[in-house]
């Protein structure tokens, strides 16, 4: 019921993913990321708790396929369940269970994994790759949204799209993105609408957190 692409930016350092699923609210539940460690989609019959236990592992330096590796062999019911992460070094794994929904396929490249279930086709997660490799200079959040663009293009999802999101970590504590469409007819266009006013004010809220002398005006009623 969802698809999504997770990516280490070799210029930012910055780990990001982007999903979008029929499901309400699929970010609140499948997209999981860390700065400085990596990130986590853990999706298809979701248990949130595989996100932040990979999330855990990665922190503790376990790489990506050490990291799965132990959450497949320590995990109830994990023939349902589709998980892709990147660590800290660019490199990337995943698992999708036996009993995974419908039509599903994963594609990766150094620094970024795709993957989907219940695809219109199997080629949806490399039309997200590729996508996502042809425009390098371009900053993640863009990147991911495009994938997105992409995969939905390729036929992305069989059934309507419900909701979708993305989560973008940096060197903070908290994320510089955490965008979400929980609820929408067109969740990806709506996402990347959203992308558009944020990315030029995400780093101003950064600056008001560290240093808030330094900060620009809020831009509200009464603000002087």
């Amino acid at each position: 019921m969802t698809f999504s692409i997770l990516a280490r930016c070799l210029h930012s350092g910055q780990f990001g993913i982007a999903i979008s699923s029929s499901s309400l609210c699929v970010a609140a539940r499948c997209a999981f990321a860390r700065a400085g460690v990596g990130a986590v989609a853990s999706q298809n019959i979701t248990d949130p708790r595989l996100g932040t236990k990979a999330l855990e592992l990665l922190a503790k330096g376990n790489s990506a396929q050490t990291a799965l590796e132990k959450i497949v062999s320590r995990s109830e019911n994990i023939e349902y369940r589709q998980l892709l992460l990147v660590d800290k070094a660019g490199s990337v794994a995943h698992f999708s269970g036996a009993n995974i929904l419908g039509k599903n396929s994963v594609a990766t490249a150094g620094n970024v994994i795709a993957a989907g279930n219940l695809l219109n086709t199997e080629r949806v997660p490399q039309a997200m790759i590729d996508c996502y490799l042809a425009h390098e200079e371009a900053p993640l959040g863009s990147r991911l949204i495009s994938a997105m663009q992409a995969g939905l293009e390729a036929g992305g999802e069989e059934g309507p799209l419900a909701s979708a999101g993305m989560l973008i970590v940096d060197t903070q504590d908290w994320p510089l993105a955490d965008l979400r469409i929980d609820k929408s007819s067109d969740p990806i266009t709506d996402l990347a609408a959203l992308w558009q006013e944020w990315q030029g004010e995400m780093e101003d809220y950064v600056t008001r957190a560290l240093a808030p002398e330094m900060a620009p005006s809020y831009g509200v009623p009464g603000d002087e």
